[in-house]
């Protein structure tokens, strides 16, 4: 009960400073946050496949490029309409991780992991190379973010500071599903997959399937975090379908937590702002990143949010 009391409050109190950098917050500051949230959307919906299910994937990529480049064709080709944009985007995404997921979930482990990287890798150069469509290494540009249209209320996104505000909606419903979906029979069986698959399955359980359903159900969260990320830069590139862009939400839930619900979140905040401030004091910001998140990563065993849960138990205990 104490532990729910205190998510409860730790949310409401992330609720009013996200808020609070809506409405008052500096323009960069504004910027930088949308970029932590919509990496967070990234990491919550990869952790249900590796934190809960225990799958390494890859491909990621591909999803959030799917994501980014079915919103940008619809707002190129159809229409400005924010909402409907995202709604294809997404579309895109879950069509596709439900086709390469098909033929990656009957493995596991390694096969797994080389499967998700080759199917990514797959889509990169489709993307590349459908110049045509995709516009190849130039990327799509001159997307617009049109009025988000409630029925009775039309609403302007032109602005960042406006936009801020939806894609602080879409985390935070990203935030409560995944909490449903970690604490619902299906998550439950999630996590008794990555204990030992074998005896789930003895039990009469269709691993198979389950696997397929959170594999298809990360690619959405990954499409979503790509739609939000275009409409944001208002342009999108075939890089972002690149493998090396899926190690993002692996190093953010490494660096969080990978048991732990906030860790994806709290692995967003280091991450971002971590690159922001290395970047300002040297050119070999790569190099530095690299070596502190090691130093984070090996340091902190089960993430900056399982060394403090270990240190909050043990004071607990020690009291």
């Amino acid at each position: 009960m104490m532990g729910n009391r205190a998510a409860r409050i730790s949310l409401a109190v992330l609720v009013l400073v996200l808020l609070g950098i809506g409405f008052w917050g500096h323009r960069y500051i504004q910027f930088l946050t949308m970029r932590i949230l919509t990496l967070g959307i990234f990491a919550l919906g990869y952790n249900l496949l590796l934190g809960r299910t225990g799958l390494l994937s890859f491909g990621h990529a591909a999803f959030f490029a799917a994501g980014g480049y079915g919103v940008a064709l619809f707002n190129l080709h159809v229409s400005s309409d924010p909402l409907l944009a995202i709604l294809v985007g997404v579309s895109a995404a879950l069509v596709l991780a439900l086709i390469i997921g098909f033929f990656c979930v009957r493995h596991t482990e390694i096969y797994f992991a080389m499967l998700t990287l080759a199917f990514g890798m797959m889509f990169f150069s489709l993307v590349w190379n459908l110049t045509d469509i995709t516009g190849g290494d130039d990327g799509l540009y001159g997307l617009s973010r049109g009025d988000l249209n409630l029925g009775v209320l039309s609403l302007p996104l032109g602005r960042d500071s406006q936009y801020f505000f939806l894609v602080l909606v879409f985390f935070l419903l990203t935030v409560w599903l995944v909490s449903r979906i970690r604490n619902s029979p299906f998550g439950l069986v999630l996590a008794g997959i990555r204990e030992n698959d074998k005896r789930v399955e003895f039990a009469g359980v269709a691993v198979k399937r389950f696997r397929l359903a959170v594999f298809v159900i990360s690619g959405g969260f990954a499409g979503l975090a790509g739609c939000l990320a275009t409409l944001l830069d208002l342009y999108v590139n075939p890089f972002s379908a690149h493998w090396s862009h899926s190690a993002s939400p692996i190093l953010v839930s490494l660096i969080g937590g990978l048991n732990s619900f906030s860790g994806p979140v709290v692995g967003s905040v280091i991450f971002v702002a971590l690159r922001e401030i290395i970047e300002r004091f040297t050119s070999n910001w790569m190099l530095w990143f690299g070596v502190i998140l090691l130093i984070i990563i090996m340091g902190f065993r089960g993430g900056v949010m399982g060394v403090l849960k270990k240190y909050a138990a043990g004071k607990g205990g020690g009291s």
